[in-house]
């Protein structure tokens, strides 16, 4: 029941950045014209020269330039990840300390009563039997409502973060010509014609000259 709680990072988004259009502004078509009606020729034929024009050359395209983020790395080695690790590893153990506590008061009341039982009336014994009940009953909402605490502020601290990773993400892929960035797992194939590029490390680095959170 009081397992560890492990930092949920792992989740799988795709940043939301603004992307270009990978769309190629198409030639002007050329109008057709119907062919004139056939004349009688009068006077001295012309010679008609055909000049040979080049053909027109489509202008390559630039590829597409796309950026992935290890966002397990990010919370593993940026320095909010590792406060955030140090802030749900603090509170577990603050919390597992009042569970722990809790719990050897329950079975210090168990021995006791135990220990008295052959001596006491089947009246004592009901009693205690339900008091006994009471305290294990107080003792399982106890560690349940600090399980559900250590959840949601993992859950808040988590969204904080990644929500952070994303501005981050933003800012370099405006700065540097992104058309997109994404999460490192979504990312199953990249054909050759497509720059991609690993960006986990300049984000850790923005992340961290940023500061704290505040």
């Amino acid at each position: 029941m009081h397992k560890t709680f492990l930092i949920k990072l792992l989740f799988a988004f795709i940043m939301a950045l603004p992307t270009l259009s990978a769309a190629a502004d198409n030639a002007g078509a050329v109008e057709s014209k119907g062919a004139a009606p056939a004349r009688i020729s009068v006077g001295v034929p012309q010679l008609v020269t055909t000049e040979n024009k080049p053909a027109a050359t489509t202008a390559a395209q630039p590829s597409a330039k796309i950026g992935y983020v290890d966002v397990t790395r990010i919370g593993v080695e940026s320095e909010r990840g590792k406060a955030l690790k140090t802030l749900l590893t603090t509170r577990k153990d603050q919390l597992q300390g009042k569970v722990d506590s809790r719990k050897k008061q329950i079975e210090k009341f168990k021995a006791s009563v135990e220990s008295k039982i052959q001596s006491m009336t089947p009246q004592q014994r009901e009693a205690k039997a339900k008091e006994f009940q009471k305290k294990l009953e107080e003792f399982q909402k106890f560690a349940q409502t600090s399980e559900e605490e250590l959840f949601r502020l993992q859950d808040r601290e988590t969204k904080e973060l990644y929500e952070d990773i994303e501005k981050s993400a933003v800012a370099h892929g405006k700065a540097n010509g992104f058309a997109v960035i994404v999460v490192k797992k979504e990312l199953l194939y990249v054909g050759s014609s497509v720059d991609a590029q690993d960006v986990t490390d300049a984000l850790i680095k923005a992340l961290n000259e940023a500061g704290p959170k505040k």
